[in-house]
């Protein structure tokens, strides 16, 4: 279980929740109302007051990089610090069955990473996160470049791990995307998350 414990990223009042094994807890509220802050702030990206605790064990017990394997932080727009697609994985090889889930072709490893659309960056953002079998995944608007078909593989993807216990944490400005993927709703509103 993923506990958060009056966090307070800027801006925002104090979070405390729980977000239980295999649950999809879709975060919804306006642009810039905070949701990239909170997901920052869980994945230790950023300092804030409070707490976040996985399975009792607290992010504060351990090294940043260790946090962030197991609670894995997805931008909307990843960073990419090398020329091709391959090179930002640890064994691009091994991720055969997970690339053709998401409709990406064993070639794509090779391709530069200059030449990706946003859609495909997105894709290989998600992939590059599920390497390393994280626990939690803190996902920010990770299918808004997506065409419906790549996105409806992107959501299938996703449901595969939340039903193998993954945990996610998901931010969409999509409503029908929400009513899709959710088992719980919150939305963040004047600086306050409530139930949706």
């Amino acid at each position: 279980m993923l506990r958060i414990e009056a966090l307070q990223p800027d801006g925002l009042s104090p979070v405390t929740l729980d977000v239980e094994r295999g649950e999809c807890l879709v975060v919804q509220g306006p642009s810039g109302g905070g949701k990239t802050l909170l997901l920052r702030a869980i994945a230790d990206l950023d300092p804030c007051p409070g707490e976040a605790l996985l399975d009792g064990e607290s992010r504060t017990a351990m090294a940043g990089p260790e946090w962030r394997r197991r609670v894995r932080y997805v931008a909307a727009d990843s960073g990419w610090w090398a020329d091709r697609v391959a090179a930002h994985f640890a064994d691009w090889t091994a991720l055969v069955r997970q690339r053709g889930t998401l409709g990406l072709p064993a070639e794509s490893g090779d391709w530069p990473v200059a030449r990706l659309s946003t859609g495909e960056r997105q894709r290989l953002a998600l992939l590059r996160a599920v390497e390393h079998e994280p626990r939690v995944l803190l996902l920010d608007e990770p299918t808004s470049g997506l065409d419906a078909a790549t996105r409806d593989l992107a959501e299938a993807l996703l449901d595969t791990l939340r039903r193998s216990g993954v945990t996610l944490v998901w931010v969409t400005h999509d409503p029908d995307q929400a009513a899709r993927v959710a088992t719980r709703r919150m939305k963040l509103n004047e600086g306050q998350l409530e139930a949706a």
